[in-house]
């Protein structure tokens, strides 16, 4: 039988529930289409990574370069070395920062009063961190106690005397590195770090975190500290916060010591507030209180980078408000003038040495029964008299001294209204 020649269409394929095919010039332009949008897609991405990059990069340098180094008296610190006293086997990984308040009355300070080429130590408060990083305590020495100052070299490149004076002179007669080489001396505690703030310093800190919280038990009507506030819980913004932190004579008893227990309340108050609404871990609430610090500041250079600066307030913030400790240094009248004040003993060297050691250190609230052994009243350490400092007597001292007493003071987690 011949083949047969006829031509058959192909066999049908079939029919599959797929979408139909793509005609043959669109199987090409689809894949093309979605590299084309991945590609810009990740120019969008990496344009914007290197866009903050830059933005972070500027702004680290804005707050780095905001921080003045006081190179003067870390050279007029190291000079002097040998005389500085060193860390104890028992406190290695401690820090000891000493914060001085300036009542510098030049440029933006003017308004305080006239400008007379020198200035005094306002408040000066040592923070010691303990080396776990558990616990803070901060020490407010007193402006009017009766202390030896060290030979330090003047403004002018001369040298001044040993002498005893009032504590805030020594700021006077040699800035800051003779403030510090004061409570070196009579504390027998190494200063790691310092920071120095001016009024308008304090204010512009304060202004950045929205005020701080407090309880004011009678309305205040001061002209001179500039405070109008009626009684009861006020926030206190620049200004007045720096008015009620300063005033004396016109609260209270107008004791120093009052004042300075104001000042530890107000600073608790200020911790509560960071850490309550989260300022150190918001972005947007940080870099103003960032800004305004750094600004704000002049520190030894191995504090002043905002890298340090970080790594001080990591530090301070991984330690619970209840074991940050607040009290003034045992102060009664000092005998031979009763407008200055002198270390009370030995209750003081006992505070120091806790500190020395790396201690905590127990406080009760100002007022209540002190624990025994604790006795404000104790005298000053034997032999001590107007040409000597007790508390440096006290350094070197007694057995007494390993035994710490509880003090006044207070915790940075109780708020003072909240007792009202």
């Amino acid at each position: 039988m011949a083949e047969d020649e006829t031509e058959h269409p192909p066999t049908a394929v079939p029919p599959t529930n797929g979408p139909p095919a793509d005609p043959p010039g669109e199987r090409t332009g689809r894949p093309r289409r979605r590299r084309r949008w991945l590609m810009i897609t990740a120019g969008a991405v990496a344009f914007l990574l290197v866009a903050c990059g830059v933005l972070l990069w500027i702004a680290y340098r804005k707050l780095d370069g905001n921080i003045r180094t006081d190179s003067a008296t870390d050279r007029l610190l190291a000079k002097l070395e040998a005389e500085r006293p060193s860390r104890s086997a028992g406190a290695r990984g401690a820090e000891n920062l000493l914060l001085i308040g300036s009542d510098d009355r030049s440029g933006a300070n003017g308004s305080y009063g006239a400008d007379a080429g020198t200035q005094r130590s306002d408040t000066t408060i040592l923070l010691h961190l303990s080396a776990d990083r558990r616990h803070a305590t901060a020490v407010s020495v007193p402006r009017d106690v009766m202390v030896s100052v060290p030979a330090c070299e003047k403004p002018d490149g001369t040298r001044s005397k040993p002498a005893l004076m009032q504590f805030n002179w020594a700021f006077e007669t040699g800035g800051p590195a003779c403030s510090i080489r004061t409570v070196e001396q009579l504390s027998g505690i190494r200063i790691d770090h310092y920071v120095i703030l001016d009024f308008s310093g304090f204010k512009t800190i304060v202004d950045a975190i929205g005020g701080v919280d407090v309880c004011v038990p009678q309305p205040i009507h001061d002209k001179d500290a500039k405070l109008d506030l009626p009684a009861g819980r006020q926030t206190l913004r620049g200004e007045q916060a720096l008015g009620y932190v300063r005033a004396r004579e016109s609260l209270g008893d107008g004791s120093d010591t009052q004042r300075m227990g104001r000042q530890q309340q107000f600073l608790a108050a200020l911790i509560r507030k960071v850490e309550s609404q989260g300022v150190l871990l918001n972005p947007a609430r940080l870099w103003p209180v960032l800004d305004a610090a750094t600004s704000s500041v002049r520190a030894d250079g191995g504090l002043s980078s905002l890298g340090a600066l970080y790594d001080l307030t990591q530090d301070l913030r991984s330690i619970p408000t209840a074991n940050v400790v607040f009290l003034t240094a045992p102060r009664r009248p000092y005998r031979y003038d009763s407008d200055r004040d002198e270390f009370v003993q030995p209750q003081t060297g006992q505070l120091f040495a806790a500190l020395r050691d790396d201690r905590s250190v127990a406080v009760r609230p100002p007022g209540s029964t002190p624990s025994a052994g604790a006795d404000p009243g104790a005298g000053a350490s034997p032999g001590a008299g107007p040409g000597a400092d007790s508390a440096g007597a006290a350094v070197a001292a007694s057995p007494s001294a390993g035994a710490s007493p509880t003090f006044e003071g207070r915790t940075a987690d109780v708020d003072a209204c909240a007792q009202h």
